[in-house]
């Protein structure tokens, strides 16, 4: 029994040496992780990532996947009591179905000794697959802490140093006439694009790179609006972005209606139309806020059922 446990140890850590993450079988799953002897832990990830299946969010949660198991392979810590592998869907449909696995993606702990409990399967909707979120959780099941190691990204670096480049030619070319500088309304505009695209998500897209939407491969289905907490598509931040810049302009109409000395009638027209975007378009976006923070219990005009049929 001994030999066979230490075959196993040996086996795992070659797979281990050669690849961060190692894929599965059904027979390497039913003698590495179902079959005694064990006396190591095992995360797996149960995905879908061929691409007829079309699932991107798999995608972005072997990507988060990756960089946790890359972070433990290569720190200081890393022994032979934890190990990271995957079955897709299409290599261990079997697994799928002895395991009553309906979705993907899907994160499970084996423990060395007995079966998995309720805890160890990783509450993905609640939680998301972020690297740091999964790490916790590892940390929660094994008493592992792992310190996650993201890779240098230098893409940021070399944007900003076109866009000096760029703003400093600009100067430079329009150095006898520089009164656009000292234009107020040029400044606002360029302060609120900014601020639309940062609180729409567009630094966390550029980051993390998800899909601009989601289509259900069964019923043909799209979807714009991610129902998790810790994930958003490139469609969802536009859709903030529109929004907050709907609201936005509301807010400057009634400013305009309550400081112009217009026309009373033409004021009350202009206050009319940005209350109307205002109250609205906030509905909207608190329906949002809803859909994906679970258990958010305030709303206004729209309602859950509403927006999910706006969304469809």
């Amino acid at each position: 029994m001994s030999n066979l446990l230490a075959e196993k140890v040996e086996q795992l850590m070659e797979w281990s040496s050669r690849r961060s993450v190692f894929r599965m079988n059904g027979d390497k799953f039913r003698k590495f992780i179902k079959a005694p002897p064990r006396n190591y832990s095992m995360i797996v990830m149960f995905t879908a990532l061929q691409p007829q299946r079309q699932c991107s969010v798999c995608r972005l949660a072997n990507e988060e996947y990756q960089i946790l198991a890359n972070s433990w392979r290569y720190s200081s810590a890393f022994c032979n009591k934890l190990f990271f592998s995957k079955v897709d869907y299409d290599e261990g449909t079997d697994i799928f179905q002895q395991l009553n696995i309906n979705s993907a993606p899907t994160f499970m702990h084996f423990p060395p000794k007995g079966r998995p409990k309720r805890a160890d399967t990783f509450d993905l909707q609640r939680i998301g697959f972020g690297a740091e979120q999964l790490a916790k959780w590892i940390a929660d099941r094994t008493d592992v802490h792992i310190r996650v190691f993201r890779p240098p990204n230098y893409s940021g670096t070399i944007a900003l140093a076109l866009l000096v480049s760029l703003v400093g030619g600009l100067l430079y070319l329009r150095r006898n006439n520089l009164e656009f500088i000292y234009n107020k309304t040029g400044w606002a505009m360029v302060s609120l694009c900014i601020v639309f695209a940062m609180t729409s998500g567009q630094m966390w897209n550029h980051i993390r790179g998800p899909p601009y939407a989601h289509k259900n491969p069964h019923n043909g289905q799209v979807s714009y609006i991610h129902g998790s907490s810790q994930v958003q598509f490139v469609a969802e931040s536009h859709i903030i972005l529109v929004l907050n810049a709907a609201i936005t302009m509301g807010m400057v109409l009634l400013n305009e209606a309550a400081t112009s000395k217009g026309d009373v009638g033409k004021r009350r027209i202009i206050c009319l139309v940005g209350l109307g975007l205002v109250v609205f378009f906030f509905s909207f976006l608190l329906s949002i806020f809803r859909s994906k923070y679970h258990g958010y219990p305030y709303s206004f005009l729209i309602s859950g059922s509403s927006f999910s049929l706006m969304i469809m």
